[in-house]
């Protein structure tokens, strides 16, 4: 079968690998469709940030059953499913509590193991979701993403009626514009420092967009102010300066969702911290997109927002293409953060 193989240095290669088979009576074989790149997996490929190498990433896919092993019974041969990365250990404290994202015994899907880069995958069956009547295989590679921004605003008790501002509109930050428009937000807002991420935001459904690298906070906080209350920032872009941006923007009692992962360390100056104090802020951390009953509500949100047809995936998407098409498309980002989401198509193979 074809893979698309990260190499120590950072490049992808389309290789023959041999076609994995069930080992496990709970494996399910799955032939994939769809599978996305995560802004994630670019360290993993420029930055000697995987877990080994050779690696076969991907973690956002769709396909079809293939297989099952004996005992898996609530899925069969033709079905179309969407992978649920984390694999936790369901037996540790955490687990029993239901906090399968803090699992101290968790396995990865496309970090830790190998991926859905490929054309055949064998996972448990707890690492699927089953797609709903009606749910087509390319917005099934999406589910995993949109369900991390679903997860905060669980976190945050959702967002009707309140004034939802995205800090970041790259994918998951896109996403997470789409979702609020569609839960009830009373506004949304997105702010970045890219004029065509901007521009697309607007296109797809946020009132208000400011472009942080030619707007200074104390700008952007006074235009916010008619809508300074019932405050709900999503960071979804994960700088030391954005997490500071959302603090410094935020109104009175405003919760502030830190969902962007820091990869540099981030330091707060004194009046900046006296804003979580003086306005008496809420900071939520939000990681990865898990509840119970496992995989959680967020999945089956995520499908019926697809259902009701309040999301639009064709504006994110970059490039769409073969193996070969795929390699060259990431291989080209040269380590620099994607401009729409890069998606492998495995469908025609």
């Amino acid at each position: 079968m074809k893979s698309v193989v990260v190499h120590v240095g950072g490049s992808l290669v389309v290789e023959e690998k041999p076609a994995p088979e069930i080992q496990h009576p709970d494996d399910v074989l799955v032939k994939i469709a769809y599978s996305g790149l995560c802004g994630s997996d670019i360290p993993r490929i420029f930055s000697q940030g995987a877990h080994f190498y050779p690696i076969t990433l991907g973690h956002e896919f769709s396909g079809e059953v293939v297989e099952c092993g004996r005992n898996v019974n609530d899925l069969a041969a033709g079905d179309t499913v969407a992978c649920v990365p984390l694999q936790p250990c369901f037996t540790c404290p955490e687990c029993q509590r239901y906090a399968f994202s803090q699992c101290k015994y968790y396995q990865f899907i496309g970090s830790r193991s190998g991926g859905g880069h490929a054309e055949y995958l064998a996972v448990r069956r707890t690492s699927l979701f089953k797609l709903p009547k009606g749910t087509s295989l390319l917005q099934g590679a999406f589910l995993e993403p949109i369900t991390v921004s679903l997860h905060a605003l669980k976190l945050a008790g959702g967002c009707e009626g309140k004034e939802v501002i995205v800090i970041g509109a790259g994918t998951i930050g896109q996403l997470a514009i789409q979702c609020a428009n569609a839960l009830g937000a009373k506004t949304v807002t997105a702010i970045d420092i890219n004029p065509q991420r901007l521009q697309l935001a607007q296109e797809t459904g946020a009132s208000f967009v400011y472009n942080s690298g030619e707007m200074s906070p104390e700008e952007i906080a006074k235009d916010l102010h008619p809508r300074r209350f019932d405050q709900l920032i999503l960071e979804t872009a994960g700088t030391p300066q954005t997490v500071t941006l959302a603090l410094e923007i935020a109104g009175p009692h405003a919760q502030v969702a830190l969902v962007g992962t820091l990869h540099k360390d981030l330091t707060l100056t004194a009046a900046t911290f006296g804003h979580i104090l003086r306005k008496e802020l809420t900071l939520l951390g939000s990681w990865m997109n898990y509840s119970a009953p496992w995989p959680g509500s967020e999945w089956q949100q995520a499908a019926t927002l697809f259902q009701q047809k309040k999301l639009q995936l064709e504006p994110l998407i970059a490039s769409i293409g073969d193996a070969q098409t795929f390699a060259d498309s990431v291989n080209a980002l040269a380590g620099q953060p994607m401009q729409g989401k890069i998606l492998l198509n495995m469908t025609e193979s």
